[in-house]
């Protein structure tokens, strides 16, 4: 009563592969893989920006004076 064996994981991975078939699975598969590979490359890239801030970095402001508008 208290877990799962391994008979109960494999009825409950038969059961999956039945409903959504290898293919998608392995779609999905793949999606999230890549999703978390672009988490990282992001989470990496922020830490190169604040890494060259805290080196002597500069930040450059600015805001516009004029906006030009066209009406058509």
């Amino acid at each position: 009563m208290g877990g799962l064996s391994i008979w109960h994981w494999l009825i409950v991975l038969l059961v999956v592969v039945l409903i959504f078939g290898t293919k998608k699975l392995r779609n999905m598969g793949g999606d999230l893989g890549g999703a978390v590979k672009g988490f990282k490359e992001g989470m990496k890239s922020e830490d190169e920006a604040a890494k060259q801030l805290k080196e002597g970095g500069q930040t450059i402001e600015g805001e516009v004076k004029d906006k030009k508008t066209t009406n058509t």
